[in-house]
């Protein structure tokens, strides 16, 4: 973790802006972790709850997980997505307050079951991944419900920045539990709205 948040200052340090695509040159296959976890955390935050947004950012990690499931060795983006940027002075703002968590992550979680963050592992990863977002639609429609799966992507997308196979199991095992809440949250709603003679979720 603290080598991504090391090459992010740079790239802010040789520009006056940094595009996502710069970001994606750079990285190359490490990537696909960031780009899986940080809108997945965007949702968790109180932006999450504007109608639409949990769908749309759902939609954008599966563009990366499919990448990832068909070993891709880096992410491609849209020309429109890679062309936004976000200012340099903005940027070594938000690494300098990533640093300690960094740092955190770095000493906790190197070297514990490697062989999960590579091969196979990486594809069952993936398949969770696109298996989390298709929960989120049905679960936009009750309040701040489509976190759950979010949250367990948000792992996953930090398990695979960090290359931490003991996270990527933890997680797995949360995206069972995740997908499961779903689904009776699903049922339950759709079960409620039957008996009120009302439309699911509604």
């Amino acid at each position: 973790m603290g080598d991504v948040i090391g090459e992010l200052d740079e790239l802010a340090s040789n520009h006056e802006k940094v595009c996502v695509g710069d970001v994606l040159d750079d990285f190359g296959a490490r990537s696909f972790g960031p780009f899986i976890m940080i809108p997945a955390l965007l949702e968790l935050t109180p932006v999450g709850g504007i109608p639409g947004l949990p769908t749309a950012l759902a939609l954008f990690i599966s563009l990366i997980a499919v990448q990832l499931l068909l070993g891709r060795d880096h992410v491609w983006m849209p020309q429109f997505v890679q062309q936004r940027a976000v200012g340099s002075k903005k940027l070594h703002k938000a690494v300098g307050k990533l640093r300690g968590l960094a740092s955190f992550l770095d000493r906790h979680s190197k070297g514990r079951l490697e062989g999960l963050t590579q091969g196979t592992a990486i594809k069952l990863v993936a398949g969770a991944i696109l298996l989390l977002c298709c929960t989120v639609p049905p679960l936009e429609f009750l309040p701040f419900a489509s976190s759950i799966p979010m949250l367990a992507i948000a792992v996953l997308g930090l398990a695979l920045t960090v290359r931490d196979g003991a996270l990527v199991l933890g997680a797995l095992v949360f995206t069972g539990i995740a997908t499961s809440i779903g689904i009776a949250m699903y049922v339950n709603s759709s079960g409620s709205g039957a008996e009120n003679g009302v439309l699911p979720f509604l």
